[in-house]
């Protein structure tokens, strides 16, 4: 147990007992300059934080996490209200075309990966197959494309492996309810810190 008072902007906390390891790294990095405690308790506080892993880029990344998700869930509800079809262009249609640049991480005949431009993690890649082909979401996929997917696979487990040797995780939205903003299959290649769960 902790007992501290601390100050967020405006916002003041007292007797704080427990923390998930995102709220105590936000806490911690916005505060240090502001922080009061009773007694010792800054002392104890800080031993806390010890138990996240060390990374200088968590509290970057969950802060930026924490006010983006919402911003994707309304993305993904207005995507969705939309036509979808191969005619329909996306952001990836624009990389692809080289309209749009990307920090490309990984590139052959049938896919392309790029860093994400909005990071959730401090690795984020995103990988998407070249040709659409009706592919606008997993959902959507013909038994002609099971190699296709099968490719995708193997190449995130790749670039994950070379990029988040401690371990990553893969995520594929698909649909409203699964928050995908972009109807254009991709895949997220996540890591360089501890993930949480349940996820979403």
């Amino acid at each position: 147990q902790i007992e501290a008072t601390f100050t967020v902007g405006t916002l003041s906390c007292m007797r704080v007992t427990a923390f998930t390891h995102r709220f105590l790294g936000v806490c911690v990095a916005t505060t240090a300059s502001t922080l009061t405690t009773k007694s010792s308790g800054i002392r104890t506080l800080f031993a806390a934080t010890a138990l996240i892993p060390p990374n200088h880029h968590y509290n970057h990344f969950t802060r930026r996490t924490m006010t983006s998700s919402n911003d994707e869930v309304t993305k993904a509800q207005q995507a969705a209200a939309l036509p979808t079809s191969d005619d329909t262009p996306t952001v990836f249609d624009k990389i692809l075309s080289g309209e749009w640049s990307s920090d490309k991480v990984y590139e052959d005949e049938t896919c392309l990966a790029f860093r994400d431009v909005n990071p959730q993690a401090p690795v984020h890649i995103i990988l998407i197959p070249k040709h659409r082909d009706g592919l606008t979401q997993l959902s959507k996929a013909r038994e002609d494309q099971e190699g296709l997917l099968g490719h995708l696979m193997y190449v995130s487990q790749q670039i994950g492996n070379k990029e988040c040797p401690k371990g990553f995780r893969i995520v594929i939205n698909d649909g409203q309810d699964g928050a995908q903003s972009v109807y254009h299959l991709h895949l997220h290649i996540l890591g360089g810190r501890q993930m949480t769960w349940p996820p979403g």
